[in-house]
């Protein structure tokens, strides 16, 4: 059968058009729709306006901490409305990055919503059919609003946080991940009261309980009100903003409430059901080691599979399924020791196993730890605390994790990410010559073992001093 084109991608984010330019390099002819705006969550609406606010949040610091080093800093000022314009002409001018790189790589983009018909036929919003031999679906992931309590419709999810006519002066955030924890310091330290309410006991489950331990004691410092096992139980308007009801505490009013429960993966309406394609308990696209699903002319990469759910891994796989399927090499993405960060301030790097984890899997753990004020807090006054964490293997010496709550600790997990993924040692680590002074260089000076759940107390010396470096 004689076909439109070799693919077709549904989805113009990053893992969508890496793949529809990788396979265009290969030779195929390619066609990609999308719906809203070419480049998807990460850089429309997620990982890029969002650093762009993390960074603007984090002079609020940098101006309290000139005094300490001799600076005199005029009362500073922040406008919401000036921010957000300059944010939307940053991904704008990124989207055209984008759209011009699918067109030099040869691939036709339409600006329509595309449906499965079939295994081989997508059905376009304008009413045109093409069909494919090979079918991509990359539409990621959408913000999910649990919990679903009255008046769900009055609050907002990070879909529109950026683009707010008025900043909030009160905040309620719903959740305890990553995007609720960003968005919490952001807003804090820009200047709204914010409150955190989060189901569990503490923040970002599943992370290294020193790093929630520290992240969750740096957001009580920048001024958020944590609430502990406390959920909405309804948000209804009254003359002072939004009312609302909480189980477990009491409720509160604020001018903003921003649902950050989760993303659920974006397939509802796709058409896959009527494909034959299997999805999973969560609406996700089932694959194999080849994001390849039960319907051999239909792939997905991203969030849409609900396997990794970070920009760079849809990439990974996006490249990987044009290599495997265009390229004429098998290509399978390893998803172990992935490195990751959090964007809160103070900021969390991390790769390979927690401690918890790794106890599940190695005989005996060794426990490397240390916690100390960094070097600028000497003269700032700041009492924010860097906390580093290397988990080894006791038998092999392998390192298996490194975690990082502190100052550019999402740099150093992409290097050390380098790292485990060679499967360094802690004895090579030990023989790396440090940098002095810095922070990182606590990485390679670590000597002392700690047992597990043993409290890691802040060490009075700047980093490296206690075993003589740079004396």
């Amino acid at each position: 059968m004689a076909y439109d084109v070799d693919l077709f991608v549904i989805g113009a984010g990053s893992g969508g058009t890496r793949a529809a330019r990788i396979a265009a390099g290969h030779g195929a002819k390619v066609m990609i729709a999308e719906e809203f705006r070419v480049g998807g969550t990460c850089v429309i609406r997620g990982c890029v306006p969002k650093k762009l606010m993390v960074y603007a949040s984090r002079f609020v610091d940098e101006f309290a901490e000139a005094a300490g080093f001799g600076w005199t800093v005029p009362q500073p000022s922040f406008d919401w409305p000036h921010f957000v314009a300059a944010k939307e002409k940053e991904i704008t001018r990124l989207s055209a990055i984008y759209t011009t790189n699918l067109h030099k790589s040869g691939v036709e983009i339409l600006a329509a919503r595309a449906t499965l018909q079939d295994a081989n036929t997508i059905l376009l919003s304008d009413g045109r059919t093409v069909t494919a031999k090979t079918i991509l679906v990359a539409t990621g992931g959408t913000p999910a609003l649990h919990p679903d309590v009255p008046g769900k419709e009055l609050a907002i999810t990070s879909n529109e946080i950026f683009d707010l006519p008025e900043f909030p002066k009160r905040m309620l955030i719903v959740g305890g991940g990553y995007i609720a924890v960003e968005f919490a310091s952001v807003f804090a330290r820009i200047g709204s009261a914010v409150t955190l309410a989060v189901r569990s006991d503490n923040v970002l489950r599943g992370f290294d309980e020193d790093m929630r331990v520290g992240l969750r004691d740096a957001l009580l410092e920048a001024g958020v009100d944590l609430r502990f096992g406390c959920l909405p139980t309804g948000i209804e308007k009254d003359a002072d903003g939004l009312r609302v009801t909480m189980s477990g505490c009491d409720p509160i009013v604020v001018d903003q409430v921003l649902v950050a429960t989760g993303r659920d993966p974006h397939t509802r309406g796709l058409g896959l059901e009527k494909a034959g394609v299997k999805l999973g308990p969560k609406g996700e696209i089932v694959v194999d080691d080849w994001s390849c699903t039960n319907v051999p002319s239909i792939y997905a990469v991203g969030d849409v599979t609900d396997r990794v759910n970070l920009t760079p891994v849809a990439i990974r796989e996006g490249h990987a399924f044009a290599d495997t399927v265009f390229g004429s090499k098998k290509v399978r993405v390893d998803y172990s020791k992935i490195a990751t960060a959090v964007f809160t301030t103070p900021e969390i790097g991390t790769v390979g196993m927690s401690e918890d984890e790794a106890r599940t899997i190695a005989s005996r753990v060794d426990i490397f730890a240390a916690t100390f004020k960094p070097m600028k807090a000497a003269l700032s006054g700041r009492k924010e605390l860097t906390i580093m964490k290397i988990v080894v293997d006791a038998d092999s010496d392998k390192v298996l994790g490194v975690h990082i709550l502190g100052e550019s600790a999402g740099e150093m997990a992409q290097i050390l990410g380098i790292v485990i993924k060679m499967g360094g040692t802690k004895a090579d680590f030990d023989e790396t010559m440090a940098v002095h002074p810095t922070a990182a260089e606590e990485l390679v000076t670590m000597r002392v073992r700690r047992m597990r759940h043993e409290r890691i107390e802040p060490d009075p010396m700047v980093p490296g001093m206690a075993d003589g470096v740079g004396e």
